[in-house]
């Protein structure tokens, strides 16, 4: 795939979320500004893409969370779009307070689902507020049984992730949701993500993101005071994940109504750390300018870092002060 698709490289990267979605980026600006009609518009033209409404509302989310924007367009305008902001909103603030160990989590997880609860109620075939139902589950840590097929039968919110699924069964931010509950950080174990990481991927179709879950994983395992931390990338099984994402599902981009930047970040940097420059130089060309901080900022600054692999792979970098 030569070429562009999310656009030209113009010497500096765009780090906000939006990447190349034009209305949603204009709708953030009008967010930060108090104003929620733009924010209004660009999600209900979602009710028919489940990916797209899940991108747009947690970036508006993002946004959002800091002021009483959600509650005023849900008190003013009350409809399906206005409780799914808030149910974002309310997810986004609860998190924050658990990753916080603030003493209001408890009350703020409560609202969250509450307000998950209702927009659910709303639209019933929106897989969204369940979505954002399995991100709170690393908080509140559900302990259900493991489907068969797992080596090591993982306890975990596997109620929740067959809801999603039953409604959007490919729904990338409800595998990404889940496999965090088993990261260390948030009190799983490495055999549980190896296991769930391999068991959800080996399930996606060959050309899906989801195939790419492992590569999540191997850069949640980064030791930095391993001197052989970067050789992993090296090994045959992690250059065959990193090249069959690229030969099928990196040629799917041209379907996307917006960039996925932090899958093709993904994809980036296990091709260049696995030493395959040319397919690397392919997704880099492909984000444009757009640029999110993981994976990069796990090993350094992310800039340092994604400047580092450009210019491995002969693409032009932000000039320097």
């Amino acid at each position: 795939m030569e070429g562009s698709v999310a656009g030209v490289f113009d010497g500096q990267y765009v780090w906000h979320p939006a990447a190349d979605d034009h209305q949603l980026a204009r709708a953030c600006i009008d967010v930060k500004a108090g104003r929620y009609y733009s924010a209004q518009a660009a999600l209900q033209e979602t009710h028919g893409d489940f990916e797209l409404r899940a991108h747009r509302s947690l970036v508006l989310a993002s946004e959002a969370a800091d002021s009483d924007l959600a509650e005023r367009w849900l008190d003013e305008e009350p409809g399906p779009d206005a409780a799914l902001l808030w149910a974002r909103v309310a997810m986004l603030r609860a998190l924050r307070s658990a990753d916080e160990g603030d003493s209001h989590t408890g009350t703020l997880l409560t609202i969250a689902r509450a307000a998950c609860e209702r927009a659910a109620r709303l639209f019933p075939q929106d897989p969204t507020p369940w979505v954002a139902r399995l991100a709170l589950a690393r908080v509140q840590r559900p302990r259900d049984r493991a489907p068969k097929g797992l080596l090591t039968s993982p306890p975990g919110p596997w109620q929740l992730l067959a809801r999603v699924l039953g409604l959007d069964p490919w729904n990338r931010e409800a595998h990404h949701r889940f496999l965090a509950y088993f990261f260390t950080r948030h009190g799983g174990t490495a055999s549980a993500r190896w296991d769930v990481a391999a068991f959800l991927s080996s399930r996606a179709p060959e050309d899906s993101a989801l195939r790419l879950l492992p590569l999540v994983v191997l850069v949640e395992e980064y030791d930095p005071n391993s001197l052989l931390a970067y050789q992993i990338w090296r090994q045959p099984q992690w250059v065959s994940t990193a090249t069959g994402g690229y030969e099928n599902w990196f040629p799917r981009l041209t379907g996307y109504r917006f960039a996925p930047v932090l899958d093709l970040s993904y994809l980036a940097h296990a091709l260049y750390l696995g030493r395959c420059e040319p397919q690397a130089r392919e997704v880099l060309l492909a984000m444009g300018p757009y640029a999110s901080r993981m994976p990069w900022s796990r090993f350094g600054p992310p800039e340092e870092q994604l400047t580092r692999a450009r210019r491995s792979c002969g693409l032009p970098v932000p000039a320097t002060g």
